[in-house]
């Protein structure tokens, strides 16, 4: 199968898995970070299938809607790209990225996998997580889980676990200073990392409109 022919099918098969998903990560959430990673791998010397199909089937299947299985989402991608019969090296790339680009393997000392296209991909998915998108996925997922809005009394957790993190309930607020903030620090490449300090900069406004309108300030 050829290359467009791929990815059209895999763009086939990712809306099908994600038709009844959470409006934070479903179809459109892949669909803007593959155009991420597309705007992106412009500016890099990246394999541009690897990152595409990375991209396509990042979140297949993403861990938190599973218990907290990670095995499941690149179990799935693995077996879609075996019946597409893609290359074995690519199949791996993709899987090895996907396990490996979360924001809650960060908390890992020492990274098991990395890679110039991972970087690429991990970076177009963290440009989801802010600016104005991030904020309404923020506040979606929050609310999918019946979080509050703010508690003033439940302070973020700056120094949290990777067992932690996966098992937060806090606040949807604190979810700014326990993950969303800390993004834009965190980007791999120049153009993920112009980009992202717009998007920072644009969710520092909301969060101080956010406490003014708590206070009772116009």
């Amino acid at each position: 199968m050829d290359t467009p022919a791929l990815i059209e099918a895999t763009i086939v098969f990712v809306k099908s898995k994600l038709l009844d998903a959470e409006g934070g990560h479903d179809w459109f959430h892949t669909e803007r970070v593959y155009k991420n990673t597309l705007l992106i791998a412009k500016h890099e010397n990246v394999n541009l299938t690897i990152v595409a199909l990375a991209a396509l089937l990042h979140d297949i299947a993403d861990s938190k809607f599973y218990n907290g299985d990670e095995t499941i989402g690149p179990r799935i991608a693995s077996e879609f790209l075996l019946k597409q019969n893609v290359d074995s090296e690519i199949i791996e790339h993709v899987t090895q990225i996907i396990e490996n680009m979360s924001f809650k393997n960060s908390f890992d000392l020492n990274p098991s996998f990395s890679s110039k296209e991972m970087k690429v991909v991990q970076d177009a998915d963290r440009l989801d997580a802010i600016g104005a998108i991030g904020i309404a996925r923020c506040f979606n997922y929050g609310g999918y889980k019946n979080r509050p809005l703010y508690n003033p009394e439940i302070k973020p957790n700056l120094k949290m676990t990777k067992a932690e993190y996966k098992a937060a309930k806090a606040p949807t607020i604190n979810h700014f200073y326990e993950k969303l903030l800390l993004l834009k620090d965190q980007m791999n490449t120049k153009t993920g990392k112009r980009i992202a300090t717009e998007r920072h900069n644009y969710m520092e406004s909301f969060l101080k409109q956010f406490y003014a309108e708590c206070e009772g300030k116009q």
